[in-house]
């Protein structure tokens, strides 16, 4: 059985907008990375932008895990033991996959 994705509880409206004038942003740097390695461009200067790149998305996430934290995390940890322990789970996941 599939299960319906699942919904953010809150999003502050600032943090949505500059999140996605981010994602736009990295957009365009990757359509211009892809111009690069087209036009043959010197690799460093490549992986210079890729950096860049990586640096921005970094940012992107920092966002929203504050906003998981407040919102649904918070959420859950008030909700009661069950839920804090999945939440505790979920968290430790996610720390572990974004300091990769």
């Amino acid at each position: 059985m599939k299960r319906a994705p699942l919904k953010a509880l809150a999003v502050d409206g600032g943090v949505k907008d500059r999140n996605l004038k981010r994602l736009r942003r990295i957009e365009g740097q990757v359509r211009g990375l892809q111009k690069m390695v087209e036009d043959d461009r010197y690799c460093a200067e490549i992986m210079t932008q890729i950096s860049s790149v990586q640096e921005a998305l970094r940012g992107v996430s920092r966002e929203l895990m504050r906003n998981h934290l407040k919102h649904c995390a918070t959420s859950a940890f008030k909700k009661g033991e069950d839920e804090a322990e999945q939440m505790y789970d979920e968290l430790v996941d996610l720390m572990y996959k974004h300091n990769r």
